[in-house]
């Protein structure tokens, strides 16, 4: 080939390549994830970011939502800091909702129109209730699939139930009730009725489309059922312990499974106690001890994990002090000496446990290499920062005030959590 002809070739193929690279690339779907969580709840205050089952409840929300890797963005539309603190945490964006869609007669569409106005590069809208806390990654993806993939336009969540509904009447009034849905002549078991559909709350997807004609559900609509076991909803106060029971065996618990702690290694400076020891008029010396703390290690003894507590070369405890502290705990006291961490390998070792076995309370920067290999770690909410930053799990309580107490309630929640994911693949899903 000559090279008049290479090069008219070479020419004519830049010529498609430059046209294809001007060729607008078709746009990609927005998706967005919403949580509403506005702080003025009538019923509980400051219900979304409640502890339930040791998680804010719009975590439970967040985390399905996060995992099921659906989404190009995660927000939370909210009027209150502490929401928002709470939000950004969770790796939620905030949308700072205005003072005319705060309000108690405020809609949800509302809410959602305002934010769908500042944000106009979403297309598809999944707008979750933070107030369902047994939602899964796989709800999340099932049913968002039957817009991408199956072309619906609106998908919301549905629980199927057994229930005959009545016409309600006055008391006054001579009308008699009826049945909206039974023949009381053929009343069927409940075997023998499919039962109804009914809309469950944890979530509503739908099109910008649909949105921009002030609807929540329209165009070609479907509903996504999922089962009664996941279909929690609280609005009150007494929903909650029920709640909470249902979430720790039904609830999501992320990709990282619960630990299951065998073995707690503590800090008697500065976690049972408050670090101060002090000296009685004759001369001996005094720690004090918080009746919650004690509580709390005897009830992880009760539960089979072993306490071991710390103590340093620098506490300046006396043999004698040691000796109370195992009289009034039950566990061994055991001295360590700058490295922590040197003096625990053999331990675990003998006791043929890895590090995930292992909790690890303290409260100061030696301890943070422990901490890092935990499976589980804490330190007092008056701890310094390098240590907080360290730890898994950071106390509400001072060290010496309950701070113990409050970790022990924890790991005993975590194996709770851990047993529940065990009999989640045993649920007998037809006799539920």
């Amino acid at each position: 080939m000559s090279a008049t002809k290479r090069n008219s070739v070479s020419e004519t193929q830049a010529e498609v390549d430059g046209d294809l690279s001007t060729c607008k690339q078709p746009k990609k779907t927005h998706i967005a994830a919403l949580v509403l969580a506005r702080g003025g709840s009538k019923g509980i205050p400051l219900k979304n970011i409640k502890l339930l089952a040791g998680v804010p409840l719009i975590g439970w929300v967040l985390r399905a939502a996060k995992d099921s890797d659906m989404f190009d963005s995660i927000w939370v539309s909210t009027d209150h800091s502490e929401i928002e603190k709470v939000a950004l945490s969770w790796g939620a964006q905030v949308h700072r909702r205005s003072p005319q869609v705060s309000r108690d007669s405020s809609s949800s569409l509302e809410t959602i129109q305002e934010f769908i106005s500042q944000h106009p590069e979403v297309d598809i809208l999944c707008h979750f209730q933070a107030t369902s806390p047994c939602l899964h990654p796989f709800h999340v993806k099932e049913a968002l699939e039957m817009i991408t993939k199956q072309g619906y336009d609106s998908v919301f969540a549905v629980v199927r139930r057994h229930q005959f509904r009545w016409k309600e009447v006055k008391k006054e009034s001579d009308e008699q009730t009826e049945p909206f849905n039974l023949d009381v002549a053929n009343r069927p078991r409940r075997q023998d009725w499919p039962g109804e559909l009914v809309e469950n709350g944890s979530f509503y997807f739908t099109t910008k489309d649909v949105l921009d004609k002030g609807l929540m559900q329209g165009g070609k609509l479907s509903y996504y059922e999922m089962l009664p076991e996941y279909s929690v909803d609280i609005d009150v106060d007494i929903d909650w312990p029920v709640a909470e029971q249902r979430v720790l065996r039904f609830g999501y618990f992320g990709r990282v499974r619960p630990e299951v702690v065998r073995l707690m290694f503590c800090t008697v400076s500065g976690c049972l106690t408050d670090g101060r020891i002090t000296l009685s008029r004759s001369g001996e010396e005094m720690v004090t001890l918080n009746v919650r703390d004690i509580r709390g290690l005897r009830m992880l003894q009760e539960d089979d994990v072993e306490v071991i507590l710390l103590t340093s070369c620098e506490d300046q405890m006396t043999q004698a002090l040691c000796d109370k502290l195992v009289t009034w705990t039950g566990c061994q006291v055991m001295q360590v000496g700058l490295n922590p961490l040197e003096d625990l390998k053999p331990i675990i070792e003998q006791k043929n446990l890895e590090w995930k076995d292992v909790a690890f309370m303290g409260h100061d920067i030696l301890d943070t290499s422990c901490m890092n290999l935990a499976g589980l770690s804490a330190v007092p909410g008056d701890a310094p920062i390098a240590a907080i930053n360290a730890s898994k799990y950071k106390c509400c309580s001072s060290g010496g005030a309950g701070a113990v107490r409050e970790f022990a309630e924890h790991l005993l929640l975590q194996k709770k959590m851990a047993k529940s994911h065990r009999e989640q693949d045993r649920i007998d899903r037809l006799n539920f």
